[in-house]
This record gives structure tokens, C-alpha cells and sequence, in this order.
């Protein structure tokens, strides 16, 4: 039932483009740490090539995605069917943080429409694509986007941002520095 794949084909391409959600996973190399999954939603995420992706990463609680690509780079996507034929999707790839002000940054931001909130881009090249059948995942219906975050986000200042992800972005639950932390000084 599954296949594997070098880079992202067109048919792949189609079906990741009509997902809503997609979910990043991430570890610490410490196998002690903490395995890290992310729900993301909004229009955030770009192929812009069949072995390099981006989605522009919002500001939120945590930043362990960003810590554990620090670190050692791994990350996975996954795009499930929620609606029409069963499929699941994982992107296996090695990742890093394009945060603002630099020329890597620079380099992507232009594929996005920037949000509220946007605190950084991850990036990833590809090097595993594979698909599994994904019939025991349920249908669920889409009702449209939460406007929460955007709301939050607008609501604060540039200097409130900054604060917030001093405080929240800098280091991840198990004692890493992000990027952000690096950047803010954090040792």
C-alpha cells in the first residue's frame, strides 16, 4: 500500500495544494526530548521546487519545530484526506529557519502573502515522498479559518511581538535556543 518517492510529483503537488491543514513533526536528538507535531492552517505553505517547500511560520506558544531544526535539521510533513479519496501524504526532508532581515528571507518571503504574526520561514529540501492509503482517517467537513490568531496578532504592537516571542520563541521546552534566541541574545 505505501510508495516511496525521491521528490514531489505533479499528482502529489495537486493534492497537497488542496489541503486546508498539514502537520509538521520534529525531535530533539536526545532521544530524551520531546517529539514535537504542529497543526498548521491559513495559506502558508509553498513548493517551489518537486524537492524544496516553505510555509511562513506564525508567531505562537512555542517554537520547538525551530529549536529541533537548529539542532539537527530533521522534519516531516504530513497531509491527510479528510474529504474525497483516502491518501496520506509525509514529506521527509532536512529544514532550516529564514528568519526576517536576512537574505534567505529575502529569497522566499516574496511567495507569500506575509500574515500577521509571521515570525520566521521554514524551509526544507525534500529527500523522501511517501504515500500511504489512509482508510481509517475519517471524513471531516471544512468550515472555514479561525481568525484568532490573525485577530491576536494585529492587536499588538511590532515592539509587543517582539516581547512575546522573547519570551515564548526563544528557547524550546527542552532548553534549546531557537533561532529567534540566538538572534535576541539568549545563551
Amino acid at each position: 500500500m505505501a510508495k516511496v518517492y525521491s521528490s514531489i510529483l505533479p499528482g502529489h503537488e495537486e493534492f497537497i495544494r488542496k489541503q486546508r491543514m498539514f502537520f509538521v513533526g520534529s525531535a530533539p536528538l536526545s532521544g530524551d526530548g520531546h517529539v514535537n507535531i504542529s497543526p498548521k492552517g491559513y495559506d502558508v505553505l509553498r513548493i517551489l521546487s518537486p524537492n524544496d517547500v516553505a510555509y511562513l511560520d506564525l508567531t505562537g506558544s512555542g517554537n520547538e519545530t525551530s529549536a529541533h531544526l537548529k539542532e539537527n535539521h530533521r522534519i516531516t510533513f504530513m497531509f491527510a484526506a479528510f474529504e474525497g479519496p483516502p491518501l496520506i501524504l509525509r514529506l521527509y526532508g532536512r529544514g532550516e529557519v529564514l528568519l526576517p532581515g536576512t537574505a534567505e528571507w529575502d529569497e522566499v518571503a516574496p511567495h507569500f502573502n506575509i500574515l500577521p504574526g509571521a515570525r520566521q520561514i521554514v524551509r526544507a529540501r525534500i529527500e523522501t515522498v511517501k504515500t500511504s492509503c489512509g482508510f481509517s482517517v475519517p471524513f471531516y467537513s471544512y468550515d472555514g479559518e479561525r481568525d484568532t490568531l490573525h485577530q491576536w496578532a494585529e492587536n499588538k504592537s511590532k515592539q509587543e511581538l517582539e516581547d512575546y516571542r522573547q519570551k515564548k520563541n526563544s528557547v524550546s521546552m527542552d532548553g534549546i535556543i531557537t533561532p529567534l534566541g540566538e538572534r535576541n541574545g539568549e545563551r
